[in-house]
């Protein structure tokens, strides 16, 4: 039986992050990527696909540093986000909290952020086997770090055993291998295969790359622009996202299973009265360049996918979490990062960062030999942002497009009154709905605050 001191299930930003952390720490770290080929990438690597960008708080969260990254990781630098509602605006140019990032954030190319982060991860001694799933993980819970055997045995699909006395699962939102795991650690009756179910857990995320006109990309070359309230379901957005050479990526994120009947059609823009089902993700964009470009441009000639980008065709579709984070089994010496543990926010499509930070500290007490403090380390670390997240959505849950109206009015007055552009801090003088804005949310999140992880340590039992 082959053997290493950590293995992790996973060669995206948590899993690269992990293996890097642990192979800093001394540790032999093997990294088990399944491998997905991309249009814009030379090699196999991870199921990548590109988030929003990362914010400027967002860089400290992480841990590195844009500098870092090689030439063409990051696309373009931002100053502002834009949230559009049916009929109101407002415009963000701070996201008000202390960062040591002196912009509004950037957007950057995921493919070659995650070469880069399997580049730096190898440099410190890991190893990558891309190519390789992972069918199962079998624990012997009486073996101890560092005896003679170990603690788990992960079978491969290739009938390759490896033994490892550490697993980070980093599988992603689908969590193929990673509900596997935890249901040998909870009852029969919360299993984790069913309360974290990708059928009911998750979203879906459609983008293309679009080269847009000149005059177009320069209205958002260095902005993040969203649009609320024009498409039904909870924390279901459309978005523009600028990329280099004037592509953007024009995507959207919806919630699985909608049915159109429960909706109102007349009620959203990008819906139509004689829809039989909730449009599929290229339709919606058709409809939204359509919507806001189609009386100046033709769309199909003006607005031309680049074929050699994204996943297939200037094309991708990839899940995003909308669970709670969840706790690991960590007496079990496993730990689960990134979106596998439900960090990936729907509200803003956003988990890179924290991806990242939850696998380098998995890393690095796995390299120690003993993850007992993971669930206390990574709450310390991305409590807050999870918190904001889930509060931010719960609050939206029920929105319609006429509400969504009403709190972009209330926002847009609220960073009228601040000069600094940012939000949810002095109201009062913005009037009653700017104050209830910020009273519901402060209420909320404290509620949040106390019951915000999915499945907590102490349901597991070993």
């Amino acid at each position: 039986m082959e053997r290493v001191d950590v293995a992790i299930v996973g060669g995206g930003p948590a899993g690269s992050a992990a293996a890097h952390a642990a192979a800093t720490g001394g540790a032999d770290a093997l990294v088990l990527e399944k491998g997905v080929p991309r249009a814009d990438r030379d090699r196999l690597g991870p199921d990548s696909t590109d988030a929003a960008g990362i914010l400027d708080y967002w860089v400290d969260i992480m841990g590195i540093h844009p500098d870092e990254f090689d030439d063409g990781v990051v696309q373009r630098e931002l100053n502002r986000a834009e949230f559009r509602g049916p009929d109101e605006s407002a415009t963000l140019t701070s996201t008000g909290i202390d960062s040591s990032y002196d912009t509004f954030g950037y957007t950057f190319q995921r493919a070659r952020f995650d070469d880069w982060l399997r580049d730096r991860a190898e440099d410190a001694g890991a190893e990558y086997r891309v190519g390789t799933s992972v069918r199962g993980v079998d624990t012997d819970l009486s073996a101890a770090p560092g005896d003679g055997d170990p603690r788990h045995s992960l079978e491969l699909a290739d009938g390759g055993i490896v033994g490892a006395d550490f697993v980070v699962l980093a599988d992603g939102p689908q969590r193929t291998v990673t509900n596997r795991v935890l249901d040998e650690y909870l009852p029969a009756d919360a299993q984790a295969s069913e309360r974290l179910a990708s059928r009911t857990a998750n979203h879906i995320a459609y983008q293309e790359y679009r080269r847009v006109p000149e005059a177009v990309f320069e209205e958002v070359d260095d902005a993040l622009v969203f649009w609320w309230g024009v498409m039904p379901g909870e924390t279901a957005y459309p978005w523009i996202f600028p990329n280099a050479d004037r592509v953007c990526r024009v995507g959207l994120t919806m919630p699985i299973g909608l049915d159109i009947d429960e909706v109102d059609r007349d009620a959203y823009a990008l819906l139509d009265a004689d829809d039989e089902s909730i449009p599929q993700g290229a339709e919606y964009i058709r409809r939204l360049l359509e919507w806001q470009y189609g009386d100046e441009y033709d769309i199909e000639e003006d607005f031309p996918l680049v074929e050699d980008a994204g996943k297939r065709n200037g094309t991708e579709t990839y899940p995003i979490s909308s669970t709670r984070p969840i706790d690991s089994p960590v007496d079990a010496g496993v730990a689960v990062a990134g979106g596998a543990m439900g960090t990936t926010s729907a509200f803003h499509e956003g988990g890179d960062h924290v991806a990242v930070r939850t696998g380098a500290i998995a890393g690095e007490l796995a390299a120690e030999g003993d993850l007992a403090s993971y669930n206390r380390r990574w709450k310390e670390a991305i409590g807050d942002e999870v918190v904001r997240n889930v509060t931010m959505a719960d609050m939206v849950a029920d929105y319609e497009p006429d509400d969504w109206d009403r709190v972009i009015g209330a926002a847009d007055a609220m960073l009228a009154g601040e000069a600094g552009g940012s939000l949810l801090s002095q109201p009062y003088r913005s009037g009653w709905e700017s104050a209830k804005l910020l009273l519901g949310y402060k209420w909320n999140k404290r509620r949040v605050k106390k019951e915000y992880v999915g499945i907590d340590e102490s349901e597991y039992v070993y």
